[in-house]
């Protein structure tokens, strides 16, 4: 099998931790018991409930500055099998605080295993840190005032993640608005679960970005919308089909969305949960919707020029790209 060097933009850290890390920390001897406590496969998988359930046992692994760091270090070590040469990693670092860490430990802990994992392997990464649609305006915007502090030295983004049924994207328009006030870059997790409605309006928050966007499928309106805007969708199929976005497979709306002129990534979303890679991403758009090697170039390349990575580094990424496929790159 043929490899090109990848990117993934839409890689949530926490999703995406190394099985022998769990193992290691959770103390549980058994691979097999670990690998079914996190892992997704198959059609097993009845809805997002039961998927968001696979995060317990890694969240209850990042409760310590040494393991968070350790985390941090053995994920950019396990992108190495998967070519990836740049990642963004997302985390809710309301989500790890304790009272021994406050959300900026999490952070530097974050930062500091992700630059071991790039000294080890040469990979490049930046952070994106989410914020928590059920969490209170107050921590949302702690989380908004550390990515300020960090932006450039590892920190590229903000998000907002979690139930948009719940707390639709409409409700956070002030915290966005901090955002572009203060030239912090965003993407916003919209369109996931069905609501077409936050997606328009993450757009029309200036997201350049937007995270799934499944529910836009049948909507040429809204998708020409983003093509105009030049909002680039962070599809990820794999994990589409496992938390059932989709009714069915073949109802994915990736042709369509390219057939409407949406500009588009794909990516892992949950490494670990949904035991995915891009490679493995790449080979199920060959297999089910006959992608060619060239369109899977043109994906990674919109990756790079739709990263929140400086320019220098997008020129650095661009020309490790083949300017066309060899006879068959997977």
């Amino acid at each position: 099998m043929n490899q090109f060097p990848k990117v993934d933009l839409h890689c949530h850290l926490d999703g995406s931790l190394d099985l022998q890390f769990l193992r290691s920390v959770s103390g549980i001897p058994d691979m097999e018991q670990v690998r079914n406590m996190v892992q997704v496969e198959g059609d097993e998988c009845q809805n997002l409930g039961e998927y968001l359930a696979k995060f317990d046992l890694p969240l209850a692994c990042l409760k310590k500055a040494e393991h968070i760091c350790k985390a941090a270090e053995t994920f950019v070590a396990s992108l190495a099998a998967d070519d990836i040469m740049y990642v963004e990693a997302r985390f809710a670092p309301m989500s790890l605080i304790s009272p021994e860490l406050s959300a900026e430990d999490v952070l530097r802990c974050v930062l500091r295993g992700l630059k071991k994992g790039e000294e080890q392997t040469g990979i490049r990464t930046n952070v994106i840190l989410c914020a928590m649609r059920h969490h209170t305006p107050e921590q949302n915007l702690e989380v908004f005032r550390l990515a300020l502090d960090y932006l450039g030295r590892g920190v590229c983004a903000v998000d907002l993640a979690g139930d948009e049924a719940g707390y639709p994207t409409s409700g956070f328009r002030g915290l966005f608005a901090y955002a572009k006030e203060n030239g912090i870059p965003f993407t916003i997790h919209a369109g996931e679960c069905g609501r077409a409605e936050d997606v328009a309006e993450a757009i029309a928050m200036g997201a350049s970005r937007i995270g799934h966007g499944i529910a836009m499928r049948g909507n040429a309106e809204l998708q020409k919308l983003c093509a105009e805007q030049h909002v680039c969708v962070e599809l990820c199929p794999r994990s589409n089909f496992q938390t059932k976005a989709v009714p069915a497979p073949e109802d994915y709306p990736i042709r369509e969305f390219l057939y409407n002129g949406v500009i588009l990534t794909v990516n892992t979303d949950n490494r670990t949960v949904s035991n995915t890679s891009v490679t493995r991403e790449f080979a199920l758009l060959k297999q089910r919707f006959g992608f060619t090697d060239d369109e899977l170039l043109q994906l990674t390349r919109n990756g790079i020029q739709y990263s929140f990575a400086d320019d220098a580094t997008k020129q650095i990424l661009m020309r490790k790209i083949p300017t066309s496929p060899d006879s068959n790159i997977l």
